[in-house]
């Protein structure tokens, strides 16, 4: 039941002795203070390493053709590696299984137009299973189908960017577009979570890209996501025999670093994977470093309060205190100061993330901030380590005898 007298009393109590219920309160604002700031300038390393992945997919691989740099089987350096569409069908049936995802891309720039409203793009080519290595998201209309590739149908799916520019307030979904004095049928309209770059471009079926560029079979460069259920150890191990099959299949020498380029997302990842974790651990140390700074700091300040108020408590218990009254009214004094303590510490630490946050991102540390669980979680800590370091002490005194408890120094 809610004791009034017994709340008035406690208030009382840290209103007259505020010297040491501000000693207590900056002991634990301090810990939460500085958990809050580590933890945030943790979570902005990670924000930072997030953007720069961005929404493609983590587990791709681009394989990009050159030029060899080192004569090998009677063939002289300098020799211009091109794919070919039985490429691609050699590293889809040869590589099943560690396959998720693949697809070939020709890469043209053209000037699209629809009416009035003209502008230079970059239209990439493509299979439809590139929408998910991408990660696009259709806004209207469809993406790329197989059909499209089997047909080869001049049909193209443009960014939402490209939509503002030429389509202006009106449904781009089934009008044509000029490529470059070629009509495209715009079948769909895709939104990127990376922005403008990303939404600045328009998609053509592969093989009708090669048709109208060319009329042959030729790709610039594969993209391809490997099997998830790969660790990164296997994916870079796929990474290093898919390099090693492709020089073979090409006659390029083991040591040519130019002929053929593997951009392998794995190594990233478990560089990326690996720093966190060190950085992670790092400063959980140092979190709990702190944390266990402010347990001493607020258990040695709650045995200094008990004894300091023995007389007190001998007081109470010549007027008919119960020692679990006594007991009570120093541990809801504890709480109540740890809580109030920790909350403006939480709000000092987010204030000076979010102050110091922009300037930060020179240091690549993006939107430094911090869970309120984790930080609440700390304070709890704090609020159980005070709480029991007053509490046994309390008990102790709690069983003086008023006399013995009225002649201590």
């Amino acid at each position: 039941m809610f004791d009034l007298d017994l709340w008035r009393e406690i208030f009382q109590s840290i209103n007259k002795n505020r010297t040491r219920s501000l000693l207590s309160g900056f002991t634990v604002s301090f810990a939460i203070l500085l958990f809050t700031i580590l933890f945030g300038i943790a979570n902005g390393l990670n924000n930072t390493f997030v953007e720069a992945f961005g929404t493609d997919a983590t587990n791709s691989i681009v394989v990009y053709p050159g030029r060899t740099s080192k004569a090998h089987k009677g063939l002289q350096a300098g020799r211009r590696i091109q794919f070919k569409n039985e490429d691609y069908d050699y590293v889809l049936d040869e590589f099943e299984n560690e396959v998720q995802y693949i697809t070939s891309k020709v890469h043209r720039n053209v000037t699209a137009s629809y009416k009035n409203e003209k502008n230079n793009y970059q239209v990439r080519s493509v299979h439809p299973e590139y929408m998910f290595i991408e990660n696009n998201q259709i806004k209207s209309g469809r993406y790329i189908n197989q059909n499209d590739i089997n047909n080869k149908t001049k049909v193209a799916v443009i960014g939402k960017v490209v939509e503002d520019d030429l389509f202006i307030k009106t449904d781009p979904v089934g009008k044509y577009i000029n490529l470059s004095g070629i009509q495209y049928k715009v079948v769909g309209v895709f939104t990127d979570d990376e922005g403008y770059n990303e939404e600045n471009v328009i998609y053509t079926p592969l093989s009708t890209a090669q048709q109208i560029f060319g009329n042959n079979d030729y790709i610039d460069f594969m993209h391809l996501t490997f099997n998830p259920k790969l660790n990164y150890n296997q994916a870079i191990d796929f990474g290093n025999k898919l390099t090693d099959d492709l020089k073979e299949r090409f006659n390029v020498a083991k040591n040519d670093q130019r002929a053929i380029r593997v951009q392998n997302m794995a190594q990233a990842s478990k560089n990326v994977e690996q720093f966190n974790f060190v950085l992670g651990a790092i400063i959980l140390v140092i979190g709990f470093g702190t944390l266990i700074a402010g347990v001493v700091g607020i258990s040695n300040i709650m045995i200094f309060i008990v004894k300091e108020r023995t007389k007190e408590i001998g007081i109470r218990k010549a007027l008919g205190a119960s020692p679990k009254s006594i007991v009570s009214i120093i541990l809801i004094e504890c709480i109540i100061i740890t809580a109030i303590a920790g909350y403006f510490g939480l709000l000092i630490g987010v204030g000076v993330l979010d102050a110091v946050g922009p300037s930060l991102k020179t240091y690549f540390i993006k939107d430094p901030n911090v869970s309120t669980g984790l930080v609440i979680g700390a304070t709890i800590v704090l609020v159980l380590a005070g709480s029991i370091a007053g509490y046994l002490p309390a008990k102790k005194a709690s069983k003086i005898k008023p006399i013995v408890a009225l002649r201590n120094d």
